[in-house]
């Protein structure tokens, strides 16, 4: 890893105030440094501060101690050099499929003369393969391709760092499967790095250059990293019983269940 991270978290706490005087401490004392083009999964039981990272690094919720740095700058405030797709798609019903793209290109660039902007939103919705759908309305389409505009949505202002929030954990096993492939060849062709919060240990192999397992909450901090070595593209049926993957999986399923089986007691 380089000394200057692209992305650095340095001894970050996270405290929530409760009634009466009160805390919570949802997270604590969390260090991780993210390369640039890296795909990193974090992933833990439920209430162990995943999303609460998540919104720390967007700017949607402010640090309690420590620092959150992009390329030496410190993040206080949502900016758009980092966009976020959540579970939830959160298309405008009202506009099409490209309309939707266009409001957030128009917000972010300026720049861009009204021939740019129809060239700049088509490009995006073609990397995700929705030229036949771009005049439908969110009602008219899938879930699956609603998830795909919204990742469109993102990409289109061009951020350093995609922030996914569960993106695929409402949809059926098939859908989710082929949107974690366009989410690789997506990656392999615009180079952002991308921060994937998941339940889903194979999405995590799947998808990660390194997968970040986090300890239970409360004080919830990052408990073991793991590299994945598995060279890219990856496909999903050649990994099935690839040693790497198999070994992956198992470290994540044994720090998931096995280490932390006594908190279900």
């Amino acid at each position: 890893m380089s000394a200057k991270p692209f992305l650095k978290i340095d001894h970050v706490d996270k405290i929530f105030p409760l009634a009466k005087g009160k805390e919570y401490v949802a997270l604590r004392d969390v260090k991780l440094e993210i390369r640039e083009n890296e795909i990193v999964s974090i992933i833990g039981h439920s209430g162990c501060g995943k999303s609460t990272i998540l919104n720390l690094i967007a700017g949607l919720d402010t640090i309690s101690n420590g620092v959150i740095l992009l390329e030496d700058k410190e993040i206080n405030a949502p900016g758009p050099e980092r966009a976020v797709v959540f579970q939830n798609h959160s298309l405008l019903p009202w506009l099409t499929v490209y309309q939707n793209i266009e409001m957030a290109v128009r917000k972010v660039r300026d720049d861009l003369n009204p021939k740019e902007v129809k060239e700049h939103v088509m490009k995006y919705i073609d990397l995700v393969n929705l030229d036949h759908a771009k005049d439908k309305y969110p009602a008219e389409i899938s879930g699956g391709m609603k998830q795909r505009v919204g990742i469109a949505r993102a990409l289109s202002i061009e951020p350093k760092v995609l922030l996914m929030d569960e993106p695929f954990g409402a949809l059926d096993s098939l859908t989710r499967a082929n949107l974690q492939d366009h989410l690789m060849r997506i990656q392999m062709q615009t180079g952002n790095t991308v921060i994937i919060i998941t339940h889903d240990v194979d999405e995590a192999v799947l998808l990660s250059d390194r997968v970040i397992m986090m300890t239970n909450g409360p004080e919830a901090t990052i408990g073991e990293i793991l590299e994945v070595n598995l060279p890219r593209p990856r496909e999903r049926l050649t990994l099935q019983h690839n040693e790497e993957y198999l070994r992956c999986r198992g470290a994540i399923v044994e720090f998931l269940y096995s280490k932390f089986a006594k908190h279900d007691d």
